[in-house]
């Protein structure tokens, strides 16, 4: 299969510039007549009637002196264009090579290399495209390394075939690059879950194949860690110099569309997002930043209706599409053809496409929370641990990402139980292989305690709900289990209730700064969800994560653009990696007396400037707008 559906209008771009410009000798004249045909023959493959095109361009060679191999190129290449390659195979086959100059040599190798792969001839390919000492022109080397991948995929060279195409990923863009992914991603898989843990656990950190091998081993289902985010320096900070008032990163577009389901299952959740998302542009606008027009649409949580809301949206006018939400509602927009906007969708698709080159992801992942975990407890010199959880998706997938992080990080999983129901919690203590020592009667009826089950190198991680972690905890403190604890997010309601909470004292958990007025530069939590109900308990994350949708916008290109950087959120510290996944470091807090309290030192607190920079003019009043799509009011 040719590589790419964007390139052969590139190609046939190439075709023309060729036959108009192309290597014809400076001491051969040609006539009137001939460069009239050769315009003619030109413009008929920039018309797609590439058969016409070719015979126009052999008649040329055959009434031409001294430039038939210069005509026989252009209607091989435009044979090639018709998806005919073996139709040229008897022009091919009439070039002299010497008889061409400039790139034309290259041209033809490359003709003759998809040829080759036609006829399944790998090693004939291969060694068209792998020549030494060749300078390749830029608008030549895509389509050389394309060649090369799939001449290396059909010799069986799938991890030299893989290299190959995620060398070319940062010269594509849209549809294009999702498809090379895709490929890279397929051909890493063929190499096996052996020899790319082999191949990844000889990589330094830095090598950029290391993010693809951890990616084809996840699609394969082993639990990769995953590498600690690298947070250099923030967004927003002054360019020093003269114009020290201007801020680095800023940008907004003119117009944005809010994608979110306005009804059905999913209208409860995208009412704290979007209120989020309103609050932290409202917020934006106090600090005088210039801010875009915003339009929501009501994407229905459907598939179908994600797509129909983004097509509205770009037909309205927007030049930012954030959202949908649903994960099927993201594989929905990332799978279209062509995304003619760019797109931060506010979750992952299901189907684990990559996004484009024009589209960003951001989501609450339950590995994020898990990977952290793992950290945590390492820095604290705990290396080993046992794991409970109870029986959610969300659960299952931050104790994978817990296990695989502590194990590539040198610790050991002791063992591992699931809490299917209160009535399991004894016996998931035992499953999880936990030491227990019961009480013991002297024959005078005295009760003698057991020994403290402790190690100092020991924890245990925890994914549950706030009423499965209070039913846990006493029982380990009958079993006289105490060791630290180590929880996800899900362990704390999202507001205090220190009578419920007491039983918790000692839990440590990662979570959104913004729940704790952590995090510089944001709208207070405590005001905000004094007032507005989607702010509060459950919805508090949902609504820290809609404000970092808008916090984000601003900032996209720049994230993608600067390695290291990142931007201080509400939902915690955000980076983009090379995939255009925006990931999250979340802050650490304990229960002490009933109260989740922020640790000292658990996040990264910069004295960084607000999210947006001051503005020459005001801006314009934000306003509330409705799932139906009307845009706030604008002055």
């Amino acid at each position: 299969m040719r590589l790419m559906r964007l390139s052969r209008a590139a190609a046939i771009g190439l075709l023309l510039a060729f036959a108009l410009t192309g290597c014809i000798p400076a001491n051969i004249q040609r006539s009137p007549a001939e460069i009239a045909a050769a315009h003619h023959a030109a413009a008929l493959a920039q018309q797609g009637q590439f058969e016409q095109s070719a015979q126009a361009y052999l008649a040329l060679a055959a009434q031409s002196s001294g430039r038939q191999d210069h005509y026989r190129l252009l209607a091989a290449e435009a044979w090639w264009q018709e998806g005919r390659i073996e139709h040229a195979a008897t022009t091919l086959a009439q070039i002299k090579s010497r008889r061409l100059s400039g790139d034309e040599p290259l041209r033809l190798d490359l003709l003759q290399a998809e040829l080759a792969l036609s006829r399944h001839d790998p090693a004939t390919a291969l060694r068209l495209t792998t020549q030494p000492n060749v300078s390749v022109p830029p608008a030549l080397q895509l389509r050389l390394h394309e060649l090369r991948a799939r001449a290396m995929a059909a010799s069986g060279d799938n991890w030299g075939a893989a290299r190959t195409r995620i060398e070319m990923d940062s010269q594509l863009s849209g549809f294009d690059q999702s498809q090379n992914r895709r490929q890279a991603l397929d051909l890493l898989r063929k190499v096996g879950i052996e020899s790319l843990k082999q191949r990844a656990a000889a990589m330094t950190p830095a090598d950029p194949m290391l993010t693809w091998v951890d990616e084809a081993l996840g699609r394969l289902g082993v639990a990769v860690a995953r590498p600690q985010i690298t947070l250099q320096q923030p967004v927003g900070t002054l360019i020093p110099g003269p114009g020290a008032n201007v801020r680095e990163g800023y940008e907004v577009p003119a117009q944005i569309a809010l994608l979110l389901p306005g009804d059905g299952n999913y209208a409860a959740a995208s009412t704290s997002i979007r209120e989020g998302f309103f609050a932290a542009y409202i917020h934006a606008g106090l600090n005088h930043a210039p801010r875009p027009l915003v339009r929501v649409y009501n994407s229905h949580g459907t598939a179908d209706g994600a797509i129909n809301a983004y097509r509205q949206a770009v037909e309205d006018g927007a030049k930012l599409v954030v959202g949908p939400l649903t994960r099927s509602e993201v594989a929905a927009v990332f799978g279209q053809a062509q995304l003619a906007v760019p797109v931060l969708a506010l979750n992952h698709p299901d189907n684990g496409q990559l996004p484009a080159g024009n589209a960003s992801e951001f989501g609450l992942l339950p590995e994020t929370e898990g990977a952290q975990a793992a950290d945590h407890m390492i820095e604290r010199g705990l290396r080993h641990a046992y794991v409970l959880i109870s029986g959610d998706d969300f659960a299952q997938r931050a104790a994978g990402a817990f296990k695989a992080e502590l194990v590539a990080r040198g610790g050991q999983l002791d063992g591992m139980a699931t809490l299917t129901n209160f009535t399991s919690v004894l016996g998931g203590l035992k499953a999880a292989g936990i030491p227990m020592v019961a009480n013991t009667v002297t024959g005078a009826g005295a009760v003698t305690p057991p020994s403290t089950t402790t190690a100092t190198d020991t924890g245990i991680f925890i994914s549950m709900r706030p009423n499965e972690a209070r039913m846990l905890l006493p029982q380990m403190q009958i079993e006289n289990i105490h060791l630290p604890i180590f929880a996800t997010s899900h362990v704390y309601a999202g507001s205090d209730n220190a009578t419920a909470d007491r039983d918790l004292d000692g839990v440590e958990f990662c979570d959104a700064p913004w729940l704790f007025n952590a995090q510089p530069g944001l709208p207070d939590h405590d005001e905000i969800a004094a007032r507005l109900p989607a702010a509060r308990d459950g919805g508090a994350r949902l609504f820290a994560f809609g404000m970092d949708a808008w916090n984000l916008v601003p900032y996209l290109d720049w994230l993608r653009e600067h390695p290291g950087s990142y931007l201080p959120g509400a939902s915690g510290q955000l980076a983009a990696d090379q995939f255009g996944r925006v990931r999250r470091v979340l802050i650490w807090a304990r229960f002490q007396d009933g109260l989740a309290r922020p640790l000292g030192g658990s996040l990264q607190m910069d004295d960084v400037p607000s999210a947006a920079p001051p503005a020459a003019t005001a801006p314009a009043p934000a306003g509330a707008s409705s799932t139906g799509g009307n845009p706030p009011t604008s002055g």
